[in-house]
């Protein structure tokens, strides 16, 4: 017989803070993905070059990141055991998108503060996997 443990307030500042970081990626992608001629012809050189450049399997799996996040995280805030693995696919997909950004495209040199965002986002990639993990094994995820 399994048992169900009672999350504890933690859980839910952790879930609810996790609902809005993955959502705050998806404004980011479809401020990405929906980025109007205009707004391109905005920014800088470099960084026009690389968006009109992105490939289209970068641009899935930034989506893929975000939306399996955001959708894990929810997972979360319903107490399920899949947030587990749509945060795997978030990451995986994540890594892949870091691929591109930091070791195949040309655009935009990935130094200094370039490279704070991935390597937060990565982190915390990680963190909510363990996290859900812990939470499955703990008897709180069902």
């Amino acid at each position: 017989m399994n048992t169900v443990t009672k999350p504890t307030p933690r859980y839910w500042l952790i879930s609810i803070i996790a609902l809005l970081w993955n959502f705050m990626g998806i404004i980011a992608y479809l401020g990405q993905a929906y980025m109007s001629d205009e707004a391109l012809k905005m920014l800088p050189e470099e960084n026009q070059l690389y968006f009109s450049n992105v490939p289209a399997w970068v641009t899935a799996a930034f989506a893929v990141a975000v939306f399996g996040g955001f959708i894990g995280s929810i997972g979360l805030i319903i107490r399920k055991k899949w947030a587990y693995f749509l945060f795997l696919t978030s990451l995986l997909a994540l890594v892949a998108q870091h691929i591109y950004n930091f070791f195949i495209q040309d655009y935009i040199e990935m130094t200094g503060s370039q490279m704070i965002l991935p390597i937060v986002t990565f982190i915390v990639a990680v963190l909510l996997i363990y996290f859900s993990k812990q939470k499955s094994l703990q008897g709180v995820l069902r």
